[in-house]
């Protein structure tokens, strides 16, 4: 049976600095010892989770998109994280909080943040997006999602043809913050269970511009919604190896899909 390897890098980030953040995390990506396939980075890794994107926002040919496909070519990786990206259209600039799926061969997808946080003032900032971008990975499924997305389980939710699983691993990348670090914790082990898939949140750790504080947490759960592994309150790279022969045995033992309720979410 298939299996894949994943890194989460769990760093501290340097406000609003992005060549430094670029250091700092190429150094961390250089230093994985171990043979993987994915690594993930926090949500908006080269900035921290500011709301000045009229400054920080890039097109998809600017830097940052640029350094994932180096990282991603040079160490034959896929290579993901959320970025400030700016598009224009008949009113305007927009800005997104664009989670990038970067491919070796330096094709790539995205998905826009669809649940902004309103309470940092998101929502004034950035657009949200419409739709849920899955990747396929050797045989893997796998459901893209931004930060706050992960309050919203009907987004998340399982919603393949009956007797299907639309997809076999959910990843978060965030900002989430300390004061709420019980929800996160909490909530990406209900997103594992009730989806029984895996389910992998990459946070971040140390104090931003707003003087938030952040205390890592980074989680991997799996599809029985327990924890694999919990990052510490510090900067921390972790590589785990996920195995389909498990989810497999976990969803044919225990076939709570067919139960599902059918839904539709309105655009």
């Amino acid at each position: 049976m298939s299996t894949l390897t994943i890194t989460i890098i769990q760093p501290q980030l340097s406000w609003e600095n992005k060549q430094e953040n670029f250091r700092a995390l190429s150094e961390k990506i250089n230093a994985v010892q171990e043979k993987t396939e994915i690594v993930i980075l926090p949500e908006m890794f080269s900035t921290g989770f500011s709301m000045n994107p009229e400054k920080l926002a890039e097109t998809m040919d600017g830097e940052t998109v640029n350094w994932m496909k180096k990282i991603a070519q040079q160490k034959k990786i896929i290579l993901t994280g959320s970025v400030i990206i700016r598009e224009k259209d008949e009113s305007g600039d927009k800005y997104f909080n664009r989670l990038i799926w970067m491919l070796p061969n330096g094709e790539y997808g995205y998905y826009d943040k669809r649940h902004l946080f309103a309470y940092a003032g998101e929502d004034e900032k950035y657009s949200p997006g419409i739709k849920r971008l899955i990747a396929s990975v050797k045989g893997w499924k796998i459901n893209l999602l931004v930060c706050y997305d992960l309050r919203f389980p009907v987004w998340a939710r399982q919603s393949g043809e009956e007797g299907t699983s639309e997809y076999d691993l959910m990843i978060y990348v965030a900002n989430w913050p300390e004061k709420r670090i019980h929800a996160w914790k909490t909530l990406l082990q209900a997103r594992a269970i009730e989806n029984q898939c895996y389910v992998v949140g990459a946070n971040r750790i140390g104090i931003d511009g707003n003087e938030i504080v952040y205390n890592g947490n980074s989680m991997i759960v799996d599809p029985l919604g327990e924890v694999v592994y919990l990052g510490p309150n510090k900067e921390d790279t972790f590589t785990y190896t996920i195995n389909k022969e498990k989810l497999t045995e976990v969803r044919s033992r225990f076939p709570f899909w067919k139960d599902a309720d059918r839904f539709y979410i309105e655009p």
